[in-house]
């Protein structure tokens, strides 16, 4: 296919008044803009018809085939613009990357690198306008692919369609950057080996909805989930991935395998040796994690991910079944230096006020 993405004449467009109402306040995932880019696949022809057109409905059948068997990824990342006017994305293309990746895992067909940049910058330029002003405020971006066959056998769709939408997006806590409590689970599991966990897939995070709920019904931001084998293991929370801070100066996460491998998370690791933090990615145990954070060994834990950046944590809680209770794991320094300066590192990459030495932002407008 070709990587251009024209755009289609004549879309309606909202005004510059409409437009700054919903900016003065945009919440997150709300609101969305005026056009949307997309492109179809089938196996006959693969990709074609790429284009960025109005924000309309899909005609999908009844029968469309991720209706049934949940054949879709997707990606997100944002659109910053700086204080002069212009406005960059950061890393879009370990985004095309990982949506190629997680395409292979559920049969679908990849699209190029070329094209999901052409796509999202496309879609950018389209709707500058809509491009929030204030600091930590963004044009959120999500990319997806689905299965738009009408078939209900069992087995990968022939035909599929690619798009990005994009929303003007406040914090993703309202709260802002402020110590959360987190929920550690030992009812649900998120992913077992060989699954989908390192996919981008809208199952994951459906399977995570319940177990949310859980968390919140204990006073918990987040939920965190254990392997499916042993609930032993910490993985990731239901939207980010989590990170722990050593008081000798380690900066300790998850291995990936069953979980998803974030840029956010990608970009951390890479930060840390500015810090003097050495990263390690490695299998970590619930009962290391207590003991850590109880014996001070843990003094800071964080949740990272697109939307939400970095957000400190403040406790664990679990279920003690020898004690029939509640118990909690406390941080030491929930809102602790190490935090506060890779999330000011990280966020001022992204907007321009510092160096960016490994080149991860690039210029769309």
């Amino acid at each position: 296919m070709s990587a251009a993405f024209p755009l289609v004449p004549g879309v309606a467009v909202s005004s510059s008044a409409e437009i700054a109402q919903i900016l003065a306040n945009p919440g997150f995932g709300v609101y969305f803009t005026d056009h949307m880019a997309q492109a179809d696949w089938t196996a006959e022809a693969g990709w074609q018809d790429s284009r960025i057109g109005p924000y309309e409905p899909f005609s999908l059948p009844p029968g469309g085939a991720v209706l049934h068997y949940a054949q879709e990824v997707f990606e997100g990342l944002k659109a910053y613009r700086r204080a002069d006017g212009s406005v960059w994305l950061f890393r879009p293309e370990l985004n095309a990357r990982r949506l190629i990746r997680s395409a292979e895992r559920m049969d679908l067909p990849a699209l190029p690198e070329e094209a999901f940049l052409a796509s999202v910058e496309g879609l950018v330029r389209a709707d500058a306008a809509w491009v929030p002003e204030r600091d930590e405020e963004t044009l959120y971006l999500r990319p997806f692919i689905f299965a738009s066959e009408a078939f209900l056998g069992v087995r990968s769709a022939r035909q599929v369609v690619y798009a990005v939408v994009a929303s003007p997006s406040g914090a993703y806590f309202a709260s802002g950057f402020r110590p959360i409590d987190i929920w550690v689970t030992s009812s649900f599991s998120r992913a077992g080996a060989g699954g989908t966990g390192a996919a981008k897939c809208g199952g994951n995070y459906a399977s995570g909805l319940l177990a949310s709920k859980e968390a919140a019904a204990h006073g918990c931001g987040q939920v965190l989930f254990t392997d499916a084998a042993e609930h032993e293991w910490v993985e990731e929370l239901g939207g980010m991935n989590v990170f722990f801070v050593t008081s000798d100066r380690r900066l300790l996460t998850p291995a990936v395998g069953n979980i998803l491998e974030g840029i956010t998370r990608q970009s951390v690791l890479e930060l840390a040796p500015e810090f003097g933090l050495a990263p390690e990615a490695r299998p970590i145990s619930l009962t290391e994690l207590k003991a850590a954070i109880w014996s001070r060994d843990i003094t800071e834990a964080f949740a990272c991910g697109t939307a939400a950046v970095i957000t400190p944590i403040a406790r664990f809680l679990f279920d003690d079944e020898s004690a029939g209770a509640e118990a909690e794991a406390a941080l030491a320094e929930p809102q602790g230096e190490m935090t506060q300066a890779l999330r000011r590192r990280l966020v001022d990459i992204q907007w321009g006020r510092a160096s960016d030495p490994g080149g991860w932002t690039r210029r769309v407008i």
